[in-house]
């Protein structure tokens, strides 16, 4: 701790109820005012893990997504609110950690943590919490913290269950790939549009990341190091599950292509694949051109909004091939079939998928959502 370190009388009287208990004292809050913390996504975990820590007085907060605010992250995602609605995510997080705690340094990373810049961004904190929600990012985030020698502080959450551990205590510690050696099948993951989540869950995986990260600055208790933390919100109980390390840290030597690693197709660009939003509102408005649009969102999105003439039929319809038939039927009546979704992966998966049952077809590039962006500008 550096010799030259002190509150002052604002925050003395901030953090008193903190300082006052004895096995926490002036010497913790000292060394949560020296601590840098990096949080990877500013969504769900990351609301509450970002607003605890601000709160407790976590001297630097760091803050990396690349996406903007969105009506339907609201139920979870607390930091944020409705008047910061399609402003970015790390914009938005600043401003509010400023109303909270205006003592605290702020970092913002407005971009997508890849492996090009995430040893470079990681290693200015002194620990990095994981509020990622897909298994590239863990992956990742895992292997650079290993490559540095930083905890990580990891949560995951989908439905109505979380988990919660700290990877990469020591070097005897365990770390996310002997939880998960391989990633699961990708066709296997639903999206959060599609599995849902149930707004508080995040906000206590978020909390619990929060108190092991105060934890390990301070030293206090028993960290989740070596254990895994499983929550059932309709149940309302935890499970702890114990973890070994079976996979060396010297056989993390650096970083890799993740969305490969997972499974992940890199998003095509030939036309035969995809079609830009340009492209479909010609065929649309060419009467020679004939275009079944289908929506492979749930009911509920498509409630919410749809681009217009089209029908709906579900991903798990096509995925399940219940609607084959039907669209064979459609493709020889030379119509072009058109997928959308929101932001272009599901429709992607149905297309690639269709495309093996020997069904032509194309994606809306980008999704609804830009669809939307874009005949809004046209207006």
């Amino acid at each position: 701790m550096k010799d030259n370190l002190n509150l002052n009388k604002e925050e003395l009287i901030r953090y008193s109820r903190q300082i006052t208990i004895p096995e926490f004292g002036l010497k913790s809050q000292l060394l949560l005012k020296e601590a840098s913390v990096l949080c990877v996504g500013a969504g769900g975990l990351g609301s509450a893990i970002i607003l605890y820590l601000a709160s407790a007085g976590v001297g630097t907060i760091g803050i990396i997504d690349n996406d903007s605010v969105e009506l339907s992250n609201l139920h979870r995602q607390v930091i944020h609110d409705s008047s910061t609605l399609g402003s970015s995510k790390t914009s938005s997080a600043k401003k509010r950690i400023n109303q909270i705690n205006p003592n605290c340094i702020v970092k913002v990373f407005e971009e997508t943590l890849n492996s090009k810049n995430a040893l470079k961004i990681l290693k200015e904190f002194d620990f990095i919490c994981d509020g990622t929600d897909n298994f590239p990012a863990k992956y990742l985030l895992n292997d650079a913290c290993v490559i540095l020698n930083k905890p990580l502080i990891y949560g995951s959450i989908f439905k109505f269950e979380g988990q919660v551990s700290v990877f990469n205590k020591s070097n005897k510690s365990p770390n996310f790939r002997d939880l998960l050696p391989e990633p699961p099948p990708n066709e296997m993951i639903p999206s959060c549009a599609e599995g849902g989540v149930l707004g508080i869950l995040p906000g206590i995986i978020g909390i619990i990341q929060a108190t092991e990260t105060i934890k390990l600055i301070t030293g206090l208790g028993d960290c989740l190091d070596g254990r895994l933390l499983v929550f059932n919100a309709l149940k309302m109980k935890f499970k702890e599950l114990h973890l070994e390390k079976s996979i060396p840290n010297t056989k993390i030597k650096k970083l890799i292509d993740y969305q490969e690693f997972c499974g992940i197709k890199h998003t095509p660009t030939d036309i035969d694949t995809l079609i830009s939003h340009e492209s479909l509102n010609k065929l649309l408005n060419n009467q020679i051109n004939q275009v079944l649009l289908i929506d492979v969102r749930s009911s509920l999105e498509r409630e919410i909004d749809s681009i217009e003439n089209s029908i709906s039929i579900p991903l798990e319809s096509i995925l399940n091939n219940s609607k084959i038939k039907f669209l064979r039927e459609k493709e020889e009546l030379n119509l072009n079939i058109v997928l959308y979704c929101k932001s272009g992966k599901r429709s992607l998966r149905a297309v690639e998928h269709l495309k093996k049952q020997n069904i032509h077809c194309k994606s809306l590039k980008d999704g609804i959502n830009n669809w939307n962006k874009k005949m809004s500008n046209n207006n």
